[in-house]
């Protein structure tokens, strides 16, 4: 039975586990996205969300929570530059949305051992989703032509024109 166990240990000891998320959170800050398996991809993005909370709070915040948000961050990250990268264009970015910053993609199996792959991205980062989105409704179209009685004219006289030139 698995009562009350939130946390998913990947076959890690504590100390290597958040070493490890704490590096592919770096590497998500960094690229926007990146491969990994279903369940590490499952643990980052709870591990990385309450960061993105935090940075995205402190623009609203005063100074010292602002300051102390950026110290829980870095005791997470580890890594000054993606804390300021989050701090800067990520906040900014992610400024509206009220949650759910990350998405996961189902990749399929790996080669080597058929684990199950997976691409984690931040939401607001990925231009394929976000051109095609209009919030206007594209006109509809039919299957039919227009009306038969509208077309037969014009072929009539084109054929009569064509019988006057000869």
């Amino acid at each position: 039975m698995r009562h009350g166990k939130k946390v998913n240990h990947l076959g890690r000891k504590t100390a290597h586990r958040k070493a490890m998320l704490a590096n592919m959170a770096c590497s998500l800050i960094e690229h926007k996205r990146i491969n990994t398996t279903v369940a590490k991809a499952k643990a980052l993005k709870q591990f990385i969300e309450p960061l993105i909370t935090k940075a995205k709070t402190e623009n609203n915040q005063t100074t010292e929570k602002g300051t102390h948000n950026r110290r829980i961050v870095f005791k997470n990250l580890r890594d000054k530059y993606a804390v300021s990268e989050l701090f800067g264009g990520v906040a900014e970015k992610v400024g509206e949305r009220p949650g759910g910053y990350t998405r996961i993609i189902k990749l399929g199996n790996r080669l080597g051992d058929n684990a199950d792959m997976a691409l984690i991205e931040l939401v607001d980062y990925n231009e394929i989703y976000s051109v095609g989105k209009s919030k206007e409704k594209a006109k509809k179209s039919t299957r039919r032509s227009r009306s038969k009685k509208a077309a037969a004219p014009a072929v009539e006289a084109e054929t009569k024109t064509d019988d006057s030139e000869e």
